[in-house]
């Protein structure tokens, strides 16, 4: 016979501690929604323009979707001149206009006024900038006179293209006038001063170091420009930028080197016109 082992009595467990809960969140009872008898608000009124729901006349949103059934209507764009002070405000009725016409007066006559005194200024630019851009024609005198001139040094030689031949007077304040066959845009003149262009002939003669250039346009008006020449052989350009000008006379004055029976000699002058 097998012995059996004797029966330990099992050992009481303690019971858990009770652990804190955290009390419950309040929750809404859910709303019941109770079916309402149609009526005719329901099938007729303003239709909603997101869902197309009928509203009565008196909602300002949409009963189904609550969108606005009367939507804000976006402004016009103002024009540019609006969005410029005085202009810029909006104004009801007349309020104001009488303040603006009187702006857009004063500003008119100051446009005006300024375009009066600016525009011969204006003018000038613009025939100067086109005489830049352009290309310098050379133009002849049909005809040249002086108020002095010695034998075989005639004011003619002054425009005969060589500078080996020159213009001779016995003193200061003789004048040469050349006219021409047409009007012309005259741009700019070359004098050659002297004798000759060459170093070694230039300083046989006298010269003149200043001139007055009286020049004639179409119309009668006469603007005088004075010249300072440089006192050495060779051309020496002069810009003029006039228009319509039908004659120019040249006065030589403040002569140097006139002394041990010199004269005052004037090679070459030469005249540009715009193409």
């Amino acid at each position: 016979m097998v012995p059996t082992a004797p029966v330990v009595p099992a050992t009481p467990v303690a019971p858990a501690a009770p652990q804190p809960v955290k009390p419950a969140k309040a929750v809404a009872p859910r709303p019941v929604v109770r079916p309402l008898p149609a009526t005719d608000e329901d099938t007729s009124g303003v239709p909603c323009p997101v869902c197309g729901t009928p509203n009565p006349a008196y909602r300002r949103f949409c009963r189904k979707c609550a969108a606005p059934l009367t939507p804000a209507t976006t402004r016009e764009r103002l024009p540019w001149w609006r969005t410029v002070w005085p202009f810029r405000r909006r104004t009801r009725g007349g309020s104001g206009r009488l303040a603006r016409l009187l702006v857009i007066l004063a500003v008119v006559l100051a446009l005006c006024a300024a375009g009066f005194l600016l525009l011969p200024a204006g003018r000038k630019l613009i025939e100067d900038t086109r005489d830049k851009l352009g290309t310098p024609k050379a133009v002849s005198p049909s005809r040249v006179s002086a108020t002095a001139e010695l034998p075989g040094h005639s004011a003619r030689l002054t425009t005969d293209g060589l500078t080996n031949r020159y213009w001779a007077i016995p003193g200061k304040g003789a004048a040469v006038t050349y006219t021409f066959a047409k009007p012309f845009r005259f741009v700019d003149v070359i004098v050659t001063n002297g004798a000759s262009k060459n170093a070694e002939d230039y300083g046989t003669q006298a010269r003149a170091l200043h001139l007055d250039m009286d020049v004639f346009a179409e119309d009668g008006k006469v603007q005088r420009k004075e010249i300072d020449l440089s006192d050495k052989p060779g051309p020496q350009p002069i810009v003029v930028g006039m228009s319509r000008v039908t004659q120019v006379r040249l006065t030589l004055s403040d002569p140097v080197g006139l002394s041990g029976g010199r004269h005052v000699a004037l090679a070459e002058v030469e005249f540009f016109q715009r193409t």
